[in-house]
């Protein structure tokens, strides 16, 4: 998947990527490698848009004036200045399910927000690729309307 995404061979996206997390981790590995900007996003713990928002600031390393709401975190995903990227921006988003799961609206809302981001990044040198890692806990569960990567 990784490998696919670093060359071109599949086009950035909002995706599930059924994978554990050490093999994860040496994707996020290789991309850095690759002059991509790789941030680890832990969903463990967030049950609410407030958590969410405070693990994102914390994550993506948001300014001090980022405003802790939608419209703040969609411009500083399609801006992320201070944290440039060679080559690309890529999204592991982990344990996500507990989000999903506690607050259905929250989680959409959040991914919509990264697909506006993805979109956004498409247009430029520097694309983002954000992948939703189905761990084997979360493979006996119902799918979340996402292409598997």
């Amino acid at each position: 998947m990784i490998a696919e995404l670093l060359a071109g061979h599949r086009e950035p996206g909002v995706y599930t990527w059924p994978v554990d997390r050490k093999e994860a981790s040496r994707g996020a590995t290789e991309a850095e490698r690759a002059g991509w900007r790789a941030f680890w996003l832990d969903g463990h713990g967030v049950h609410d848009k407030r958590t969410l928002l405070e693990r994102c600031a914390e994550e993506f390393i948001l300014p001090s004036y980022f405003g802790h709401n939608w419209d703040a975190l969609q411009d500083c995903l399609t801006d992320l200045s201070w944290v440039p990227a060679n080559t690309g921006y890529l999204v592991l988003y982990d344990r996500w399910r507990e989000l999903a799961d506690a607050d259905p609206a929250t989680h959409q809302t959040l991914l919509d927000v990264f697909t506006t981001a993805v979109e956004h990044w498409r247009r430029t040198s520097t694309p983002m690729a954000v992948l939703l890692l189905v761990t084997e806990e979360d493979r006996e569960r119902a799918p979340v309307g996402l292409p598997d990567a």
